[in-house]
């Protein structure tokens, strides 16, 4: 028989794409919740490699059906930012103990619409250098530059604030559009004040047993918008951290269906060579009550939201292995938490509103924590084989 040379293959597959979407056929996707507890809105990842023996061009032609042939929302995420996605995603609902079944096939590419989307994310020049993003449950902005020398309300803050929404469709153009994002007309508004304190799990780094934070962000980029994953990153200048002089890059991301964001801060030692301990804070409230978990990582707080707004609880939660301890300063409630060798801290935290309709009080927000740690302990179990 004779050989049939390596360019002369390429030639007939190049030729004939639809051969070579026939031979890969489809890929089936088993996922296994090995937790005794419900898991909502879970966020499965298949990265390129994953997915490769299907031979798409790219992640945005490949669909996932579920069991019943259903075709899922997903999403191709680019988490380096090359242009090229190298992530896929897709949400599913887990009861306690279940193993579900999917299957993967390469298609056209997806077009979305509008409704489809429940995470968005954006920088806003024209309200002092806002970056807010949202999903279908909560929503935040922290702050850049143009905000420190604002003539009327100058800050100078890294903090996250939150904005409390009772509506799981975006609002984040429409509040910066009305300019009335301080009243709630049915939909939410921005009810709580962070000022120079670490907010919603804004965080810094300590060191001389105080907490050393940067200013306000110089850059942001985003890399990933929805429909399920808002993925961004804003930079930092240098600052000091006791003996270091740091600069950052923080990396947040937000998926549909969840209360609490990841957030991520990449440092970068400009001088001195101590390793360091990232504080993660809670801004303080009058009357509030809180209880830190230490075996599974988590600091839970409530509290009274002013004018008569109803309550909130915020939350941090950290991988236990790494957590230093619970402390607090002047202004928060702080965990602390070991940065890794690579410099990396990484940590979720994020609240919820009672009047949202998803946790009516301290109970069930403490419930709801606990649940997605003891997930992010024990991801769901992914595997996959050709079918």
């Amino acid at each position: 028989m004779p050989r049939i040379g390596r360019i002369t293959i390429i030639a007939i597959v190049a030729a004939c794409p639809a051969l070579l979407s026939a031979q890969v056929g489809t890929l089936a996707i088993k996922a296994v919740n090995r937790l005794q507890i419900a898991r909502p809105s879970e966020t499965i990842e298949l990265s390129s490699k994953d997915l490769a023996a299907l031979g798409a061009k790219d992640l945005t032609m490949i669909h996932v059906k579920d069991a019943a042939g259903k075709e899922l929302l997903c999403q191709a995420v680019d988490t380096d930012g090359d242009y090229t996605p190298d992530l896929l995603i897709f949400q599913a609902d887990f009861a306690a103990g279940e193993t579900k079944s999917f299957t993967a096939s390469a298609g056209s590419p997806r077009v979305y619409t509008k409704d489809q989307f429940k995470a968005y994310g954006r920088f806003v020049r024209e309200r002092f250098d806002d970056f807010a993003w949202e999903n279908d449950r909560i929503a935040h902005r922290m702050y850049g530059k143009a905000l420190e020398t604002w003539v009327r309300e100058p800050l100078t803050s890294s903090t996250v604030d939150i904005w409390s929404k009772r509506t799981p469709r975006p609002v984040i153009n429409e509040w910066y559009m009305a300019d009335n994002y301080h009243t709630d007309t049915g939909e939410g508004a921005d009810l709580y004040s962070a000022g120079p304190s670490r907010g919603c799990g804004g965080n810094g780094l300590w060191a001389e047993d105080k907490l050393w934070v940067s200013k306000n962000f110089v850059h942001s980029r985003v890399l990933a918008n929805g429909p399920i994953r808002v993925l961004f990153e804003l930079s930092y200048e240098p600052f000091q951290a006791g003996g270091n002089q740091v600069a950052e890059v923080k990396r947040i991301s937000l998926d549909a269906g969840q209360n609490l964001d990841h957030f991520r801060s990449y440092y970068k030692l400009q001088s001195g060579s101590a390793s360091l301990t990232t504080g993660i804070g809670l801004k303080k409230a009058a009357g509030e009550v809180k209880e830190f978990h230490a075996e599974n990582g988590w600091l839970a707080k409530w509290e009274a939201m002013a004018k008569g707004m109803g309550n909130q609880g915020l939350a941090i939660i950290v991988d236990p292995k790494t957590l230093v301890r619970q402390i607090e300063d002047n202004l928060n409630l702080l965990l602390l938490s070991k940065v890794g060798a690579d410099n990396v801290a990484s940590y979720r935290a994020g609240f919820c509103w009672d009047k949202s309709g998803q946790c009516a009080d301290f109970a069930a927000w403490k419930a709801y924590v606990d649940r997605f740690a003891q997930g992010l302990a024990s991801p769901i179990q992914i595997s996959i084989s050709d079918k």
